[in-house]
């Protein structure tokens, strides 16, 4: 099978991570469209892939809260998109979509002959999108869409909420390799506390896209009532988010936290700064659709707090190999990352449950065979729903 993988971003986040593993480790050929630059562009070309961008135009302000008039408005621009994309996937046999604006573009560009695949990264809700946003991605995702991958149980319960069709969704939690963790020695964990300039205090990391919604926030707030505790905040803003960025470092200057929270922005060492922290928070105020920071955390052999909604309640059993506290209460938080401090024994206990969760359920091979078994229609639960169809009669 050739593939034609489209994405909007340039940007290297989680869906586009997530990506990369199934696009370097699939058995099928394939070539990217992005309709952005950036970092996952040269991540991609690293592995040998074949990579066209297109220029969006006012397709950019189509976003997740955008209205109807913005929407209206880029009608011109997604045309001119959509017979480029027709151009460039003319001798493809399937469109991967790999975000909502990169599906609605391929649905619009699907010729009969092709299949289109929908993997969604994101919850259906309206703290997410604005609601004609929904019902037209619901709407393709119904009528274009030969199968609409969730990353999460949480995430297709959201598609079907919204009006999406049950019997087109598949889930596929994200894998993660545990190598790059695994790689990191003591030495480049004390080479890294000498380069941040840190003391001998307990670290609590946090790392993500900086975003109200991502409840950065909220951590500092809950670290302002534990002294000696330091912050490591790894992520930058995106999407018009800088005013958010700046708020968090002007509350990082606030007499209760001056010179213990340390905002490194977007790095590429993400295992071995998880390595460097003692305990790896995830703090989102609104549910996630997965939750890779809380896995990623997991396999650095940390202890994970993690926010009680989304899909982080699919990867956490709370007390067992993690610990869940209530969206957006820094107080809970608080207490949490107290008991972890005070007890070493329940923290090592929860941080060695997590490392074997993570391994056993959420690795590369399980995410990329499934993905590869849809993009040929022989996947397990593709043929269990062939074989119920009733035949038609006559």
């Amino acid at each position: 099978m050739r593939v034609m993988y489209v994405d909007q971003t340039g940007q290297l986040g989680g869906g586009e991570l997530s990506l990369l593993d199934v696009i370097e480790h699939s058995s099928h050929e394939g070539e990217v469209t992005l309709l952005s630059d950036g970092l996952f562009r040269e991540a991609l070309e690293s592995i040998g892939m074949r990579v066209h961008l297109l220029a969006l135009g006012r397709a950019a302000n189509v976003h997740r809260g955008g209205g109807v008039l913005r929407t209206l408005a880029a009608i011109p621009d997604y045309a001119a998109l959509r017979r480029r994309l027709v151009d460039l996937s003319a001798d493809f046999d399937v469109l991967y979509a790999n975000s909502q604006k990169a599906f609605l573009l391929a649905a619009l560009a699907l010729r009969r002959d092709q299949r289109l695949i929908w993997h969604l990264r994101d919850m259906l809700t309206a703290e997410h999108f604005s609601q004609i946003l929904r019902k037209v991605a619901v709407f393709a995702g119904n009528h274009k869409a030969a199968v609409v991958i969730g990353n999460s149980q949480a995430t297709i319960k959201s598609f079907e909420c919204s009006g999406g069709r049950s019997d087109k969704a598949i889930v596929v939690y994200n894998g993660i390799s545990s190598r790059p963790f695994d790689a990191v020695g003591d030495n480049q964990i004390e080479s890294l506390r000498r380069e941040l300039g840190l003391q001998d205090r307990v670290l609590v990391g946090v790392f993500g896209r900086l975003a109200p919604w991502k409840g950065q926030h909220v951590l500092l707030e809950a670290i302002s009532k534990i002294p000696d505790v330091d912050v490591l905040i790894v992520g930058d803003a995106l999407f018009g988010e800088q005013d958010y960025a700046a708020t968090l470092r002007s509350r990082s200057q606030s007499d209760d936290l001056k010179g213990r929270v340390h905002m490194l922005g977007f790095r590429r060492d993400i295992p071995a700064l998880m390595k460097l922290a003692n305990i790896i928070v995830h703090t989102s105020t609104a549910p996630e659709p997965f939750g890779r920071v809380i896995v990623e955390g997991m396999l650095a052999r940390r202890p994970v707090i993690a926010t009680r909604a989304g899909g982080a309640v699919e990867i956490v059993d709370s007390g067992e190999n993690g610990l869940l506290v209530s969206p957006g209460h820094p107080e809970e938080l608080s207490k949490c990352i107290s008991q972890l401090i005070s007890n070493p024994e329940l923290a090592d206990k929860i941080a060695a449950a997590g490392r074997k969760r993570a391994v056993e359920h959420f690795s590369v091979d399980a995410m990329v065979n499934s993905i590869d078994q849809i993009i040929e229609g022989s996947h397990p639960s593709l043929k269990n729903r062939r074989s119920q169809e009733v035949p038609a009669v006559g």
